[in-house]
Order: C-alpha cells, then structure tokens, then sequence
C-alpha cells in the first residue's frame, strides 16, 4: 500500500526548524498487538552482557534504543551516553531511539542528538533530520488522529477524576496522538493507582503501557515494535523480520517488552531489574545502569566493529 501523503505539519514544534511538508503514514496492516500488562513474574538469569560473543557482535549492523533511564539518568542524556552515539554514528552503526515521549519532545534529539531517526508516542509519530530540515512522518492518517483525539482528552479528564494524585505528564502539550500520566518522573504513583490508570485507559478502548517514568494510552495497535519495522522500511527498504539478527536493542522497562521479545539480541541496563512484572526480559544485561549501561553496550559493539561501513 502506498503511504498517504499530507500537505503541512499541524502540530506547531517547540525549535525552529525546517520542517519537509511532505508527511506520510505508515500502513494500518504494518501494525502488531500490544500486549496487556503482565502478571507479576520474577526475573530470570540474565546473562551479563560481557558475556556476548565477538561472533554475535560482528552480525549486529545497528542498534535500536529506548531513552528514558537508558540513554539519560535522572532525566538528562549522559555525556558517555551522548558520546557513545557519536562513536556508532561514525563508526557507521545507525541508531534509531524507540521512546514514549511526544512528538514536541522527540523533535530537538531527532535534531540535535547522533541519531537516525527517533520514533516517538510508542510506534506513532517518526522523524530524522534530512537535506531540508525535520522530516516528519505519522502511522496514522489526519482525519484519524483528530477523531482519537477527543478520545484521548476524554479518558485523561476521567483518570485525573476517578484516581487520586493523578498528573498529566508535563510533556503533555507536545503529544500528539496518545495521552501520558506522570508515575514516577514529578509524581509517585503507588502499585495500585498505576493499575488503576491502566484499567481506566484499557475500558475506555485504548492500548496503554507503563515506561520508568509515564503510564502511556493510545488507540491504534502502534507500538515500538512496529515502529522499528516501519524505520527500517522506509531507510532501507527492507523487511526486519527478516534480519533480526543484525540488530541490536537496549532497553529498561515495561514498555520495551515488545522489542526484547522481537529482537534475539535484546539487552537491558542494569536498571532493568528494578521492573519486577516483565513477562518479556532482555536476554543480556549490564554491569551499570541507565546511560553508563548503553555506553558499555557501545562499547562492546565498537570495538568488534571498528571497520564497519554501516547498513
């Protein structure tokens, strides 16, 4: 199916930037499941990422990535972390970020971080600087977004009713199509009212997943699952089930589920094991956490691949 090409951006962002007017969206079939949460499961034995052959390194041709408590630590991305990526995008490694955060916020590190693309709103909304500035891409058609729009604003002013000390997230202005509750980045939610959140946003229709920091809701069965499928068509028009092994992906919670159960070479941050409800665990874990995690992932991919020309 041929993308469906829009006329101009809708969404104001927060940089002046050059923005290409031609927006596409990704094709509804491209999508995969969301899973709901998971019961309570205790972690496996994860093997200690030192232990990653130079074999199965020498296979890996980019890296897929979350951002928050993976490439920054409270809050900010690491100067290791952001020095890290210099290193792969020189060395040729493409790295794309798989995030929750919105379109607004996912704007400035498309432009101004090491990366080849940055997919935001859990598989939704995809951009990477090109020759005219930000290009900006959506999975969903307009008249679609806008529809799910009041949805969305619906179920938010419900949770903020029926559940005590629940916040919008303060990255809220910048999203486009899903809604966040702030559980652990300026508020703490406790067990049962992020639960709760989630069953409010599962009855009223939307998909919903818990990161470190947010509790996310959308309608539309995106994820970053199919959001990594849908980078890697568009840059290189090839099909990533078909080459899972040539990649690589680091990530630290709830939300990237999707991404170690789809990526063999999936490796948490030490982090990772402060999610006790993972029904989905990395195969590989670091000795350090947060952004000191994804530098010592880099590393070991660095120095197996100095001579790699990238995809």
């Amino acid at each position: 199916m041929p993308f469906a090409v829009e006329a101009a951006c809708e969404t104001p962002l927060p940089l002046a930037l050059a923005v290409r007017p031609a927006l596409r969206a990704l094709p509804s079939e491209s999508f995969d499941f969301v899973p709901p949460l998971p019961t309570k499961f205790a972690p496996p034995e994860l093997l200690p990422w030192e232990q990653c052959s130079p074999e199965t390194l020498a296979r890996v041709q980019g890296v897929f990535t979350d951002i928050d408590d993976t490439l920054t630590t409270a809050g900010a991305i690491t100067p290791e972390a952001l020095h890290a990526l210099a290193q792969l995008q020189s060395a040729g490694i493409p790295v794309i970020a798989l995030t929750g955060r919105p379109q607004g916020w996912c704007a400035s590190i498309a432009s101004h971080w090491p990366l080849t693309a940055a997919v935001a709103e859990n598989g939704a909304v995809a951009m990477w600087w090109g020759d005219h500035g930000l290009c900006l891409e959506y999975a969903q058609e307009a008249n679609e977004r806008a529809r799910n729009a009041e949805r969305l604003a619906a179920t938010a002013q419900r949770i903020l009713r029926e559940v005590p000390g629940a916040k919008l997230a303060r990255d809220s202005a910048g999203r486009v199509t899903d809604i966040a509750i702030d559980h652990a980045e300026f508020t703490r939610l406790p067990e049962d009212r992020v639960q709760q959140v989630v069953d409010i946003m599962r009855s009223e229709g939307l998909a919903a997943t818990v990161s470190s920091i947010h509790i996310n809701g959308w309608i539309g069965s995106h994820s970053k699952a199919s959001g990594a499928r849908w980078m890697v068509q568009r840059h290189w028009g090839r099909v990533l089930d078909d080459e899972l092994a040539q990649w690589l992906f680091v990530g630290d919670s709830s939300n990237d589920q999707a991404m170690f159960a789809l990526i063999p070479l999936s490796v948490g941050v030490a982090n990772v094991r402060e999610h006790q409800g993972l029904a989905r665990w990395p195969r590989y874990v670091t000795f350090s956490a947060r952004g000191a995690g994804f530098a010592e992932v880099a590393q070991a991919l660095l120095r197996t691949h100095s001579g790699l020309g990238g995809l």
